[in-house]
């Protein structure tokens, strides 16, 4: 079992920590009555699951040879606007950079993190649609 301690900074600032000494500053933005210093709470759920499928599909794609140099994602979402404010749509948006990267083995990537692998999708999964698109830049 993993453990993560959460301590409250002062205001509406928290600051998680692992055992690791690994660490995450969350706060509320200023227009809801925080300071802006961190992370809102919420939004570090799709941000795991961005970086959940980017550690899947990268290491995938290296497993399958391909000649990866760059991998980005891009996270959008869509919470509902009453509380308790869920999300319902997130969209997972991969930029893929390299030399002679298939398309089919991107694909396949893709699918395999989206239904296997991410454990922060398949939680997700439920309650949100989740979609994906990629782009692959080719290196010369």
């Amino acid at each position: 079992m993993w453990e993560i301690k959460i301590k409250w900074t002062g205001e509406v600032q928290f600051v998680a920590s692992d055992e690791r000494g690994h660490s995450v500053v969350m706060d509320v933005p200023v227009e809801k009555g925080g300071g802006g210093t961190g992370f809102k709470p919420s939004d570090l759920l799709p941000i795991a699951l961005g970086g959940c499928s980017a550690v899947d599909v990268v290491r995938i794609l290296q497993k399958k040879r391909q000649d990866l140099k760059k991998l980005e994602v891009s996270v959008s979402w869509e919470q509902e606007q009453e509380f308790p404010q869920y999300f319902k749509k997130i969209h997972l948006s991969y930029r893929i950079v390299g030399k002679g990267i298939k398309k089919e083995t991107v694909e396949r990537a893709i699918q395999l993190s989206e239904e296997k692998y991410c454990s922060v999708g398949v939680t997700l999964k439920p309650k949100a649609e989740i979609s994906s698109s990629y782009v692959i830049d080719e290196l010369e």
